[in-house]
């Protein structure tokens, strides 16, 4: 079983890191051909494209210009949003690092599909962005196919069929559709309890994916219907519309 999480726009390059060995991602030549065409738009551009402040586009202008010298860090400790808030991993136990790399992915407009250990520079590029270098008209058309097909892979080296789908709707489509038949994808729907009935509140919605992923790797699950037993932060499985799971506090 594969979880899959969407990237933040929130990053941490300044906290301790634990003693670890970092990975290379796995689509390099994507990756650079994506920051040089960045480097080209200029500040205005890209604030733009990315509907920044100009303060905000003249930091991300600066990251590509110098992207291939920029630090880097594991994505998992990179990513500082509410879903790795909701993860929060500067207190998992080391031992389930090595779960997450095999059981946990972040899709990435910059990356492609990352592992938790894969080593990041400082970016931003929303998948759902309306620029890709090249030919491209977007980022979904310059991945085409190839985020889903690595994904396929991995979920088949996990000794599984099923996909966690914790990601939002934007980075999500980057694979929809495009997975093998035989690859089961489970949606996650979290809801907040209220005087109308169980509600969607996104900021709660997002903390909830960070955390069901940190609980399959807390408790090393590898059975989908285990997930079903998630009871973090007072959450707790109500039922199933098909692959379609909700859960409510």
């Amino acid at each position: 079983m594969i979880a899959i999480l969407s990237p933040a726009k929130t990053l941490d390059y300044d906290s301790a890191l634990p003693d670890l060995r970092a990975s290379t991602p796995r689509f390099p030549d994507e990756t650079g051909q994506i920051a040089r065409g960045a480097a080209r738009l200029g500040a205005a551009k890209l604030g733009s494209l990315m509907r920044i402040s100009p303060k905000l586009a003249q930091l991300n202008a600066q990251r590509y210009r110098d992207f291939a010298d920029a630090p880097e860090r594991p994505a998992l400790w990179a990513f500082a949003g509410d879903v790795y808030a909701g993860f929060e991993v500067k207190s998992l136990e080391a031992p389930a690092f090595d779960f997450a790399q095999a059981h946990v992915r972040i899709l990435s407009g910059l990356y492609g599909l990352l592992r938790p250990l894969d080593a990041i520079r400082p970016y931003r590029l929303e998948m759902g962005t309306r620029w890709a270098p090249g030919r491209a008209k977007d980022l979904y058309a310059f991945w085409n196919g190839r985020i889903a097909a690595l994904l396929a892979a991995d979920v088949a080296a996990s000794g599984s069929d099923v996909v966690l789908n914790l990601a939002s709707q934007e980075y999500w489509h980057a694979v929809a559709g495009r997975l093998p038949d035989g690859v089961r994808v489970i949606e996650v729907d979290f809801r907040e309890d209220g005087p109308e009935g169980p509600r969607f509140v996104g900021f709660h919605a997002k903390r909830a994916r960070g955390m069901m992923a940190r609980w399959m790797c807390e408790h090393r699950v590898t059975e989908v219907d285990a997930m079903r037993g998630f009871d973090s932060d007072g959450y707790r499985f109500v039922g199933a519309d098909g692959d379609r799971w909700t859960f409510v506090r």
